[in-house]
């Protein structure tokens, strides 16, 4: 079973660096509690450790 992690932007990307504002869009997140399901990979674990402050990550089992 894969695992894949549940994101939802818990703040705003307001007055947030260049390089924030662009990991939260490649997250597919755009706007506090929005959500987005991704797969569990290297990739997405390092965009959600550089804006974790803004995030809340739950894991869930497919």
């Amino acid at each position: 079973m894969a695992k894949k992690l549940n994101i939802t932007q818990t703040k705003s990307v307001i007055d947030r660096t260049k390089t924030q504002k662009l990991t939260i869009e490649a997250l597919g997140l755009g706007r506090p509690n929005y959500s987005k399901v991704h797969n569990d990979t290297p990739q997405i674990r390092g965009m959600i450790n550089k804006v974790s402050h803004l995030l809340k990550v739950e894991e869930i089992e497919e």
